[in-house]
């Protein structure tokens, strides 16, 4: 012990390790508060160290000050950063979900970068409503009568059931009432918001007889939740919106659809499963029908409302839209991804229906020239993934260059490390990289990031 204390009488002073060259580049970018707290982190650690009996402390001020320096680079480093999605999953939500399209981006940076006509209208010089910026082109996209626009699907249920349901009972499927992801589970918001649960029917079966039965005074609302992030097979039924729409009316109670994906376009047509579309559930008669920006609608993070004016108009009184509303920017990025819908343009510029809609000769090439540019590997067969809480279990197919990696997930993990990020897949025991995710401009630094990851000099 008296060896030990010896050696932490010889640490050096918190001043005398920021007076070490290796530290002056973290004093003249941080605060000397923030550089000291770590100068300080690294000498208690090594005071931890000696009482533990670990070993010797470091020999001197130099040493304390780099280790200081690496510590500070890494916690100061930004960690929210770009990467380059090899993966095939087109709406990956670790990685953000949907990318923007050029227009949506645009829009998002010219109401950032001064000030906008968030809730103004410059005609009377009065105050405005943020919501009016989406409403007419959300109207006309579904054929409902009104909208309202929050941060996320989730918060978009939240709302609905709390203006609705507070104090009230509202009927769930059974195969309905479930874990979304991340934890978001139907009965918790369910509670939250102040109504009730009353689950209906079974797992894989439930009629509208089930809901009719226990339908009563107490019944606020019947809500239908798509199922996307996971599907049953087999022996299966569930009621259609016009029969459930029969149960509202004679219980007196809203209908409410959560579509979950926001998919304005036949998804059928490029080689999918059928996807509930919003404007689908408004023809049926959905009071409030609910669903996503992010994910098939190919916009910024959102959740959308639509349906009935009597029943959206109590959503925009309601004292938790302020709190969950949406800012200027992502109303742009909204307003410019359904101008495209609008204008018949969706597949042409917004990037997930390009990666959906991407022919597989196209891809092949893609795969071949990255092969040809980095003079290893091989082009395989492979499918690609919807992801992101849509269409699922739906893949698509593709082609995926296959580098040399005698470590396929030592290389993926190099790959993740690199300057330019890069996020592949392992499968089967191959590092695959999957041309349907990596946006135009991309090529030259994956194939580069390839070379180094794999080995081979750039």
């Amino acid at each position: 012990m008296a060896e030990a204390n010896a050696a932490m009488r010889g640490l050096p002073s918190v001043d005398a390790v920021l007076g070490e060259p290796a530290l002056s580049d973290m004093l003249a970018r941080l605060p000397r508060a923030a550089v000291s707290e770590a100068v300080r982190a690294e000498i208690a650690e090594a005071r931890r160290r000696l009482r533990n009996g670990g070993g010797p402390a470091a020999a001197g001020a130099a040493e304390f000050a780099e280790s200081a320096a690496a510590a500070l680079s890494l916690a100061s480093a930004r960690s929210l950063r770009g990467v380059i999605n090899a993966t095939g999953v087109v709406l990956h939500t670790n990685l953000g979900r949907a990318p923007l399209s050029g227009a949506a981006m645009a829009a998002m940076a010219e109401v950032s970068r001064g000030y906008s006509t968030l809730e103004f209208e410059l005609a009377g010089g009065a105050r405005g409503s943020r919501l009016q910026h989406v409403d007419w082109l959300l109207r006309t996209l579904t054929g409902a009568e009104a909208s309202v626009v929050v941060n996320n699907n989730a918060a978009a249920l939240y709302l609905a059931l709390s203006a609705h349901a507070a104090g009230g009972e509202v009927i769930v499927s059974r195969g309905e009432a479930v874990e979304i992801g991340g934890g978001f589970r139907i009965p918790d918001v369910l509670r939250q918001s102040g109504a009730r649960l009353v689950e209906v029917g079974t797992t894989n079966r439930t009629r509208a007889a089930d809901f009719a039965a226990a339908a009563g005074d107490a019944t606020a609302a019947l809500l239908r939740v798509h199922s996307s992030n996971f599907r049953i097979v087999g022996f299966t039924e569930s009621p259609s919106l016009s029969e459930l729409r029969a149960v509202a009316d004679e219980a007196g109670a809203l209908l409410i659809d959560d579509v979950g994906s926001g998919c304005l376009l036949d998804a059928a047509e490029y080689g999918l499963a059928a996807e509930p579309k919003p404007q689908d559930s408004v023809a049926a008669g959905s009071d409030l029908v609910l669903f996503s920006g992010d994910k098939l609608l190919g916009g910024p993070q959102a959740g959308i409302i639509v349906g009935r004016e009597a029943a959206v108009a109590p959503l925009r009184r309601h004292p938790l839209l302020r709190a969950l509303r949406c800012d200027k920017a992502t109303l742009a990025g909204l307003a410019a991804t359904l101008e495209a819908y609008l204008g018949g343009r969706a597949v042409a510029e917004i990037p997930v229906w390009r990666m959906i809609a991407a022919p597989e000769a196209e891809l092949e090439n893609r795969a071949r020239a990255w092969r040809d540019a980095a003079g290893f590997g091989e082009v395989v067969r492979s499918e690609s993934a919807v992801g992101g809480g849509s269409l699922p279990g739906e893949t698509l197919p593709t082609w995926c260059w296959s580098p040399d990696a005698a470590d396929p997930n030592a290389a993926a993990a190099a790959l993740r490390a690199g300057e330019v990020p890069v996020v592949a897949r392992v499968q089967h025991d191959r590092l695959l990289l999957d041309p349907r995710t990596v946006l135009d401009g991309q090529d030259d630094d994956l194939t580069a990031a390839v070379r180094a990851a794999c080995g081979e000099a750039p």
